[in-house]
């Protein structure tokens, strides 16, 4: 296992956005170093943000067996809903299918591009 190295952490702290160190302190809680969720807390007082009421990701985030969250396929948010995709090659020749999930904002815009498709079996509204 990898030492603890507080000021990468806080540099990283630092830079990330406020949604971001949100889901990590919430979410992804279970996961972090103790250290490192000391590091977030402290950075959110500064921003002055209360993080304490934000409990959506925790409450709508997709978990594992061991109940931490599972992060979206395509950005870190925490994932709300999962399905069958395609890994393509290149981007261009699709390989294999697997199952990829997706945050709120990347499932809104998949079921978008679905119905903008013509695809019937998408009967499901955007998460808000």
């Amino acid at each position: 296992m990898f030492a603890f190295d507080r000021e990468r952490v806080e540099k990283n702290v630092e830079k990330a956005t406020t949604t971001d160190l949100v889901n990590r302190i919430t979410a992804y809680r279970g996961g972090m170093e103790p250290e490192a969720l000391e590091i977030i807390e402290a950075e959110l007082r500064r921003r002055g943000v209360d993080w304490h009421n934000e409990q959506t990701a925790v409450n709508e985030a997709l978990a594992d067996e061991t109940g931490a969250a599972l992060m979206c396929s395509f950005c870190r948010a925490p994932a709300v809903e999962q399905s069958w995709g395609w890994h393509w090659l290149w981007g261009k020749v699709p390989i294999f299918p697997r199952r990829l999930r997706y945050c709120r904002e990347h499932a809104n815009a998949l079921h978008a591009k679905r119905i903008a498709h013509g695809d019937e079996s998408t009967t499901r509204k955007p998460i808000t």
